[in-house]
């Protein structure tokens, strides 16, 4: 497994169990459709967040979120949307969010959550 892969699911890891912590029960990780993939789907209090994840070892090439476009975040509102049909579960209300995981060699991961990115 190349170490990029090793550290997206160091951090996807990482965020899930973050959102444990928060109260957050975990729906799904990585589902995924032909339209693409969700890192972590999770519930809290009747609302659905669908996350994206991104993880980096260090800021040296930009902070995680700087990685989230606008076109990823247009994509993943059309993957919540699929989820949703597909499980045939239309929760009241739904967000989309963003993890950004700062996980050093040896070092306890940085965390950082964005509600209602989109």
């Amino acid at each position: 497994m190349a170490h990029k892969d090793e550290v997206g699911r160091r951090g996807e890891e990482c965020a899930a169990r973050f959102l444990e912590r928060d109260g957050y029960r975990i729906i799904a990780r990585n589902w995924r459709c032909s339209e693409g993939e969700i890192d972590v789907i999770a519930e809290r209090d009747g609302e659905v967040a669908f996350v994206e994840v991104k993880t980096r070892s260090s800021t040296r090439f930009g902070h995680p979120f700087e990685a989230i476009t606008v076109v990823k975040l247009a994509r993943m509102r059309r993957l919540a949307a699929a989820w949703c049909e597909q499980a045939e579960v239309w929760p009241p209300r739904i967000r989309i969010d963003a993890i950004a995981v700062i996980a050093g060699p040896g070092a306890e991961p940085v965390i950082e959550h964005l509600k209602g990115v989109f």
